[in-house]
């Protein structure tokens, strides 16, 4: 059996497009063992990600090197006897626990000075893998092969139960009315029409010009709210804030479950959904591993570099401006205008959302041709 280890990226949205690449290691070899090296946070949204051995949770303190925590649990994992460990980010601090552990074979892109550390070295070309999963899913083929086809790639998956469901609902403290029954729970089928949620992502941790403006969440919630449906609100507790913003902007309609959740929970009350509007951001990649419609808005970021993945690619509108300026990929607009969000106003998204939950009801079942973006 080939054991492989996983060195985890730092951010929510990779490691969920990252399980494209777990899914390639066990279609391409007959017997294997991946297990995950990730930050602590990840943890409980690595028990929602299919097939997973063991992960290896790190309390490694941000911008730090902490050589002393990374010597222990490589000595831990050299023991495990790995024989290849996949570094996906591409800092050097990131590369040093699979060298100390002495990992035979060691691969990652070339980045921060880690010549030594990693010995199967690969030079990204941005040109022929302009996608952030191609690049994660080609450390996981040999050098010498060529790049992915996209439609070759498994989509990023994540996995949830009636019962795990059923548990969070718990946890939080939700009740769902009698109409809405968990008994033929099946992230596959449609959500009832007795009781349709919406679910606004209102955040985005990488920073401000990824954020659609509470103002405007707060129409789209406003809206549904009045033609009879649910709105949460979902995020991390540094979007608590602004989720308060649109709580209040929207006439208080809304349950706000920001900073109530962890990520698996989240996972979970996510997959109740029937459709989200999201930012660019790691739970837009979440309700795309769930394979749930959604409309996701970008601003500084660009659909073609990090698009939702899913399954049924027509269940997902990606709507962009494409102004001279976009896209930046800057945390707050360098030209102080902020257009690429303001412009982007509610009645479209509004009028992109309709047209999706009119199409996702009857096609759920059918994998689409594309997604929709405006460009």
């Amino acid at each position: 059996m080939k054991k492989i280890l996983i060195i985890a990226p730092s951010w929510v949205g990779d490691m969920v497009m990252a399980t494209s690449l777990l899914q390639l290691l066990h279609d391409r070899y007959a017997e294997v063992q991946v297990d995950i090296l990730a930050p602590s946070y990840l943890g409980s949204l690595l028990t929602r990600v299919p097939p997973v051995a063991q992960v290896w949770p790190t309390l490694l303190t941000h911008g730090k090197l902490d050589f002393k925590k990374r010597w222990h649990l490589a000595q831990q994992m050299r023991a495990q006897n790995y024989d290849q460990a996949i570094v996906l980010p591409n800092s050097f601090k990131s590369a040093l626990i699979p060298w100390l552990a002495k990992i035979p074979q060691r691969t990652g892109w070339c980045g921060e000075m880690r010549y030594g550390l990693l010995n199967d070295l690969r030079i990204l070309d941005q040109q022929r893998l302009p996608m952030m999963v191609q690049r994660l899913v080609s450390l996981g083929l040999d050098q010498n092969q060529p790049p992915p086809n996209m439609n070759l790639i498994p989509s990023p998956q994540l996995v949830t139960t009636a019962e795990l469901v059923a548990q969070t609902l718990c946890d939080v403290n939700l009740t769902l009315p009698d109409k809405h029954s968990l008994q033929s729970f099946d992230q596959s089928v449609d959500k009832s029409d007795n009781y349709p949620i919406l679910a606004l992502c209102v955040g985005a941790e990488y920073g401000e010009a990824k954020r659609w403006p509470a103002r405007y969440f707060a129409a789209i919630a406003a809206n549904k709210f009045n033609a009879g449906w649910e709105v949460w609100l979902f995020g991390g507790s540094k979007d608590v804030a602004i989720a308060a913003a649109v709580q209040q902007l929207s006439g208080n309609v809304c349950l706000d479950l920001t900073g109530r959740t962890t990520l698996a929970q989240a996972v979970d009350l996510l997959s109740l959904a029937r459709v989200v509007v999201t930012n660019d951001t790691g739970l837009m990649h979440v309700a795309a591993a769930l394979n749930l419609p959604l409309v996701a808005i970008y601003g500084s970021s660009s659909p073609q570099f990090t698009p939702p993945l899913m399954k049924q690619s027509a269940m997902m509108k990606m709507l962009s401006l494409d102004l001279p300026c976009q896209p930046c990929f800057e945390r707050r607009c360098p030209l102080q205008h902020f257009h690429c969000m303001l412009k982007l106003s509610p009645d479209l998204v509004l009028h992109k959302l309709d047209e999706l939950i009119k199409f996702s009801q009857p096609q759920r079942q059918n994998p689409g041709a594309g997604g929709d973006c405006i460009l």
